[in-house]
C-alpha cells in the first residue's frame, strides 16, 4: 500500500469516527431527551437519562478532536495537488473546532440547572426547568453557527478532491454541493427560523451525501494513484 493510499485510509477512519459521533452527540441524543416547547419534559428526561445525556457531550468532544487529526491527515494527503487550497481547508476545520468545543459549554449548563445545588434554591422548579431549556435552546443556536464553517471547509475539499487525480471528481461536486446545502441550512436557522425545519429536510440529502460518499470512498477504496506501469 502506497503513502498515498494509506494516508486516505487513515482519514477515512477519521471521518468515519466524526461521523458516528457526530450524529450520536448531534441527532441521536437531541431528538431522545429533547420535547419541543416542553421543558419540564425534557428536563425530567435528562434527569431520567442524565448518563445518555453525558454521554452525548463526551461524543461531541470527541468528534471534535477527531476533526483536527481528519484536517491534518487531508492536508498531507493534499498538500501536493494544491497546498493553498489545503492549507485553507485546514486552517477552515482549526477555525471551527474551538468555537463548537464553546458551544458545549451550554449543554453543561443546562446539567448545572438541573443538578439540585442549593445554590439555586432561589429558583422554582419551572424556572429551573425553562432556564436549562434556554441553555439547550442556545446550544441549537450555536449549532447553526458552527455550520457555516462545517460548510465552507468542504468548499476546498471539493476542489482538491475534483484535482486530484486520484479520487473520483464526481466526490468532488458532490462535496462542493454539501458546502452550499449546509451554508443554506445555517443561513436559514440564523436569519428565517421559522423555515429552519423545511429547508434542513432539503439541505440534509446534498449534504450528507456528499460526506458520506466520500466517508465511505475512503475507507473502502482509498486514493488510486493512476501509474504508467499499471495502467491503473
Amino acid at each position: 500500500m502506497n503513502s498515498i493510499n494509506r494516508t486516505s485510509r487513515i482519514a477515512g477512519l477519521l471521518y468515519l469516527l466524526i461521523g458516528v459521533t457526530g450524529a450520536f452527540s448531534i441527532l441521536y441524543v437531541p431528538s431522545t431527551l429533547i420535547v419541543p416547547g416542553n421543558a419540564t419534559a425534557t428536563a425530567n428526561n435528562i434527569a431520567a437519562s442524565e448518563g445518555l445525556f453525558r454521554l452525548g457531550i463526551v461524543s461531541g468532544l470527541i468528534c471534535q478532536a477527531t476533526f483536527l487529526f481528519l484536517a491534518v491527515m487531508l492536508y498531507k494527503l493534499f498538500r501536493d495537488v494544491d497546498r493553498t487550497q489545503a492549507l485553507l481547508l485546514l486552517t477552515l476545520v482549526v477555525a471551527s473546532v474551538p468555537v463548537a468545543f464553546l458551544n458545549m459549554v451550554s449543554q453543561a449548563g443546562a446539567l448545572v440547572v438541573l443538578s439540585g445545588a442549593d445554590f439555586l434554591s432561589a429558583f422554582t422548579t419551572a424556572q429551573l426547568h425553562a432556564l436549562a431549556m434556554t441553555f439547550l435552546q442556545l446550544h441549537q443556536h450555536g449549532i447553526a453557527a458552527v455550520e457555516i464553517f462545517w460548510g465552507l471547509w468542504l468548499f476546498p475539499f471539493g476542489v482538491l478532491t475534483y484535482r486530484s487525480g486520484f479520487l473520483p471528481r464526481i466526490l468532488g461536486i458532490l462535496l462542493i454541493v454539501a458546502c452550499f446545502a449546509y451554508l443554506i441550512g445555517s443561513m436559514t436557522a440564523l436569519l428565517v427560523p421559522h423555515y429552519k425545519e423545511t429547508v434542513s429536510q432539503i439541505t440534509s440529502i446534498p449534504a450528507g451525501l456528499g460526506e458520506f460518499a466520500m466517508m465511505l470512498w475512503l475507507v473502502i477504496r482509498g486514493a488510486r494513484v493512476r501509474t504508467q506501469a499499471s495502467g491503473l
